[in-house]
């Protein structure tokens, strides 16, 4: 461990990693940059976000490769009984089993969370699933976009001219991987105290509604869904995107004194004294009145310039950028909010400790990379581990298609 990559806060720890595609995988990552000993176990035919591309690098889509730093993968028949005593040995020294297999698999398996608990009393088990194993869709498959319909988002986005439209980024199994994380966290702390692992569980399901503020909070008050209202927000006003001579800006304003300083600050002091403008809620009644205000302002000014000045004045406003742009800007460069090494770039963990700094320890692990090295860890010999991969309970380097 060289001074460039200390140790970080959760180093010592071990995990386990059965999951596959985005909320798993992104958990584990999170866990994994900042030290934790994180073993991704790949069924045979690998991780399917390896093909979800193009782009690729090699045989990995982008798509795997955001997400798997810092792992060392093998790839494991769980399906078979040599592929699950494997399993049972590695979670011997493990602290962490974490999963995402439809509820009821690992049941089937002879690996339900009471044989885990008796065998592994100090074990955390987090399992990801989409709706949970019980109730109407218990044991239904989830997926982040069907989420985001079902839980409101969808028709809580967009236009009245574009209609309900998906949220571009995989909201849900983003969260519901954060959500995990804690409770994994929770759990580990719950530990210290009792002595004892427990078992928890995240869905894609409830992370869909957890999730969605203001909208199920403002429903609760006053019983209606919301209107889409694209850009704008339901409850403040100015906050929305508003065009420049250059390109686009957002401006959120978060309060009635903010509103007044926005107001000095371009030049229309007038407009934090109107009574049209002056609260909030009377902004909400004049919303189209305001706007046509403050872009007819705006729009004698570019973009970088006004956000710049705005910005350092200390109010909300920031122009709408690509990712490219995004990854390049000076601020990004300055926080070394990008990480690089030989073929790799990623962007960095945004948990940024005093001294337990996270580090980029090893690349996104090639499938079944380290199985040799992991099984010796274990104490299989060399030649178990032949015997292994001859009878399909370990994979070697190429996956089944």
């Amino acid at each position: 461990m060289t001074s460039e990559n200390p140790p970080g806060a959760m180093a010592g720890l071990r995990v386990i990693d059965l999951t596959r595609v985005l909320g798993g995988p992104y958990c584990t990552q999170i866990l994994a940059d900042h030290g934790a000993d994180v073993i991704k176990v790949e069924p045979p035919a690998g991780d399917e976000v390896r093909d979800w591309g193009p782009p690729f690098h090699g045989d990995d889509a982008a798509y795997f490769i955001g997400i798997n730093r810092n792992k060392r993968s093998i790839g494991l028949d769980l399906a078979s009984e040599g592929g699950r005593t494997v399993l049972l040995k590695m979670l011997e020294t493990a602290d962490v089993l974490i999963e995402n297999f439809k509820p009821g698999t690992l049941d089937k398996w002879g690996l339900g969370n009471d044989v885990v608990r008796e065998k592994f009393p100090r074990l955390v088990h987090c399992r990801i699933s989409g709706f949970g194993g019980d109730g109407p869709r218990g044991g239904n498959p989830g997926y982040d976009a069907i989420i985001q319909a079902m839980t409101g988002m969808i028709a809580a986005t967009g236009s009245q001219d574009s209609g309900p439209t998906r949220i571009g980024v995989p909201l849900v199994d983003i969260t519901t991987g954060l959500y995990a994380a804690i409770g994994i966290l929770m759990a580990l702390a719950e530990r210290q105290k009792s002595g004892k692992g427990q078992f928890l569980e995240t869905t894609l399901y409830e992370t869909g509604l957890a999730i969605m503020h203001p909208h199920a909070a403002n429903y609760f008050l006053h019983g209606k869904p919301p209107a889409l209202t694209g850009n704008e927000h339901p409850n403040l006003v100015p906050y929305a995107i508003f065009p420049t001579r250059t390109d686009n800006i957002f401006i959120g304003v978060g309060n009635d004194g903010t509103f007044r300083k926005l107001a000095k600050e371009i030049g229309k002091p007038e407009l934090g004294t109107d009574p049209r403008f002056a609260r909030n809620k009377d902004r909400i009644a004049n919303r189209e009145a305001l706007r046509a205000e403050l872009a007819a302002v705006f729009s004698q000014h570019d973009a970088e310039p006004l956000c710049d000045r705005l910005l350092a004045a200390g109010l909300p406003a920031g122009p709408v950028q690509t990712i490219d742009k995004a990854l390049t800007n000076a601020h990004t460069v300055y926080r070394g909010d990008v990480i690089e090494q030989d073929r790799y770039k990623g962007v960095a963990s945004p948990i940024r400790f005093e001294r337990t700094k996270a580090s980029l320890r090893s690349l996104p692990p090639k499938f079944s990379e380290h199985a040799s090295t992991v099984l010796a860890e274990f104490g299989y010999s060399d030649t178990d581990i032949e015997a292994l991969v001859a009878e399909g309970i370990v994979s070697g380097p190429e996956r089944q298609r």
